[in-house]
């Protein structure tokens, strides 16, 4: 949807201000990524914000999974998503910065990430594949394709996998399962019709089992500690539906229809954990144990207009569209009244019955819905001068309430207007300057009886320059922004139990992003990002704090190299380097995270329909920490991780 050429592109959905980028197939193969973090770990200023490839942070603002699309749409909130899940069914990545609430409606102002899935074939296709690794990693996988009538006007695809793996602790482990049938209808020249229906299932110990916590000098608890208990007490069951349908028609050659409807039915049967609270004098861990179940249903429809024409010597692109949410949330959660042993830093002990004496002490409903009308116009003035005018209204309503505690917010109902301007000059053939300014907007989910609050608002204004050279071999992009988000909510110092809104962060920085082929086998993604990103406003935090988790300095390199002629043809090496630089740990500022190189090879073969591939994941095994909330909420980076896999294509 962002990006021509890709299964689900429309040309006026093209950011002509070049502010996206682009991950294709043969980097996600290459790199054998696992999870849709790991997948954009190649893009300058996105980082990974840990819990199982869900969340993560662009140009230093924190997202949820409504940053996340599937082919253009909506999949829900953060509590819609299956950690870890298999990315055998992804075709691709598509990485838009900066505020996108023109087009997606209510996004947080970083950007947003839209997964384009793997569509049904005109040729018949096959692909059985299987991977192995360390820590008993273990997936097979199917891909199947073609046509279902010989004229070829009802084609299919059937894709599944199923993994598993031990933990990184003793007695932990999980497991993932996709299975994803689609199908496309030809119903006429100008007519195609597109059904889908994807099962994700996640079970086993909390995210892989990779969090730790941080001592009072800012070192991490020694990787041996199992910060979250015996695996008794942890345990996570995510299951999931999306299922839908796309019917796209063509008026003629200027004119397209586009209608969608999606659904996302997510449910927790089963998840309990012991939440480390408090770290007593360097060595004891004290825990709350929360046991809870859940589940939230996602509707989305959208129906949008394409059209070409011109008015004199000005062409345009004008898209105009509709779209509507409804999710509906509910939730039980249970504690012990009984409090968990303390955990002995010095000498653990993780032989911990889970608790009996459990009160249920939550019971919530939150039904939020939303409307958006939106209108962009693409302009060429000339064929060098481009400009991009949007615009999008959106009105959205948030129901919450506490069953047992009697602790409802206010109903809100809210109305923003997002505008999105882009302009477009190319010097020459091989250069493009741009500038844009563009909104963003967020419902905001805090707590005080006496008001309701006003959406966050993100602002961005961004220049950049996008150029080929080497023969348009390589390609780069260069950008400085500055976004600000506004009406963030702050603790009430009336009353801490309280929010108000009058917070205020700001996000400022550069970044480049180099891709292309050097040599003839020889391909390399290179990224640098420098972020400046600090509170401006709090009640709560210092003014001129850092935000947690993101660096002044973030880098990256993925090149691979593949001979390309005589008996080895076919044989490949790849290298990453990936660094990120010294973060604060929390917004208080109170501890560091050390900053860290981490390094990643492959060697792979492929002769025909054979591919074979060894993918090693922090070669030297470093040390680090990838994300942290607080000094008892700390992610580790995977250690030393190596996956063997072989794929057959006929």
């Amino acid at each position: 949807m962002l990006l021509d050429g890709s299964p689900t592109a429309v040309t006026i959905f093209h950011p002509i201000e070049n502010r996206y980028q682009v991950v294709p197939q043969e980097v996600l193969r290459d790199r054998n990524v696992r999870n849709i973090n790991e997948a954009v770990e190649t893009v300058s200023g996105v980082l990974d914000a840990g819990d199982g490839g869900i969340f993560r942070i662009f140009r230093g603002f924190s997202t949820t999974a409504t940053s996340q699309l599937r082919n253009g749409y909506r999949i829900g909130d953060s509590y819609s998503l299956i950690p870890d899940e298999p990315t055998v069914a992804i075709e691709q990545v598509e990485v838009l910065k900066g505020p996108s609430s023109v087009l997606f409606g209510a996004l947080e102002p970083g950007g947003v990430i839209n997964t384009i899935t793997k569509k049904p074939l005109r040729e018949p296709y096959y692909r059985l594949g299987f991977e192995a690794g360390n820590r008993g990693f273990y997936q097979p996988s199917i891909d199947l394709s073609g046509p279902l009538t010989a004229d070829r006007n009802a084609l299919y695809r059937f894709i599944a996998a199923y993994n598993g793996s031990d933990g990184y602790f003793e007695g932990g482990g999980k497991n993932n399962t996709l299975i994803a049938p689609s199908m496309t209808l030809n119903l006429g020249d100008q007519t195609s019709l597109d059904l889908y229906y994807e099962y994700s299932k996640y079970a086993g110990d909390l995210y892989g089992g990779l969090f730790t916590a941080a001592l009072s000098d800012g070192s991490l608890l020694p990787r041996g500690v199992n910060v979250w208990g015996n695996p008794d007490l942890t345990y996570d069951d995510r299951q999931s539906h999306k299922y839908g349908f796309e019917l796209k028609h063509n008026f003629n050659d200027n004119l397209q229809l586009r209608s969608a409807f999606s659904v996302n039915n997510f449910s927790v049967p089963e998840q309990r954990f012991a939440v480390p609270i408090e770290i007593v004098d360097d060595r004891f861990v004290e825990f709350l144990f929360l046991d809870r179940t859940g589940s939230n249903d996602v509707y989305f429809g959208q129906i949008d207009l394409v059209g070409k024409f011109n008015t004199g010597s000005i062409s345009h692109q004008l898209l105009v569209g509709f779209d509507y949410e409804r999710a509906f949330e509910k939730g039980e959660s249970f504690t012990s009244q009984t409090p968990l042993p303390p955990l002995n830093l010095l000498n653990p002990n993780y032989n911990v019955a889970r608790p009996t004496d459990l009160i249920r002490d939550g019971k919530t409903e939150w039904l939020t819905q939303s409307y958006g009308v939106y209108l962009q116009d693409q302009i060429a003035f000339t064929d060098n001068l481009k400009l991009l005018l949007g615009g999008r209204y959106d009105w959205a309503s948030d129901a919450y309430e506490n069953l047992i505690n009697d602790t409802d917010e206010p109903e809100q109902n809210d109305g923003a207007f997002s505008p999105r301007i882009g302009l477009v000059y190319q010097p020459s053939d091989i250069v493009s300057l741009y500038a844009s300014y563009s909104r963003s907007f967020l419902q905001t989910t805090a707590f005080n009886p006496r008001q309701a609050f006003k959406p966050t608002r993100g602002t961005q204004y961004e220049v950049g320059i996008k150029t080929d050279f080497l023969d348009r071999r390589l390609s780069a992009t260069l950008a400085a922004y500055h976004l600000t988000k506004t009406n963030v909510t702050t603790t009430d110092p009336v009353n801490p139990t309280f929010s108000i809104q009058t917070g205020e962060q700001r996000s400022q920085g550069i970044e480049l992003d180099v891709t292309g082929e050097i040599l003839p086998g020889w391909k390399a993604i290179a990224s640098y990002a420098y972020t400046d990103a600090e509170i401006t406003k709090d009640n709560t935090f210092t003014v001129g704090n850092r935000r947690n988790n993101v660096p002044y300095n973030q880098a990256s390199l993925w090149t691979t190299y593949e001979i390309q002629q005589g008996n080895l043809q076919g044989l490949g090496f790849g290298l990453g380097l990936f660094y990120v630089g010294e973060r604060q740990g929390d917004l208080d500022n109170s501890f560091t995270l050390d900053d860290y190189l981490r390094t990643d090879a492959a060697l792979y073969y492929r002769r025909d329909e054979f591919r074979a591939a060894i993918n090693i994941r922090n070669l030297f095994d470093t040390d680090y920490a990838s994300f942290s909330d607080s000094r008892t909420y700390v992610q580790r980076g995977a250690p030393f991780t190596i996956t063997g896999s072989v794929n057959w294509e006929f």
